[in-house]
């Protein structure tokens, strides 16, 4: 199953500087991440939300999955 990305580069760039983060360092806070993201970006509030509810569910299927 697929994500569906919205429009707009600032959600693209977003995304990747986030997945390029937690690959760099996969200890770092998600959360933290998504916030710095989301002022750096200066994400509006339908794009901020987007990548909070996409970092969140993938966070929950890592934490669900047994290792």
């Amino acid at each position: 199953m697929s994500t569906v990305m919205p429009e707009g580069e600032s959600i693209r760039k977003a995304v990747k500087w986030v997945s390029d983060n937690l690959e760099e360092d996969p200890c770092r806070s998600v959360k933290k991440l998504v916030n710095e993201a989301i002022v750096r970006f200066d994400l509006s509030p339908v794009d901020s939300e987007f990548l909070i509810r996409l970092y969140c569910s993938k966070e929950k299927a890592q934490t669900a999955s047994p290792d």
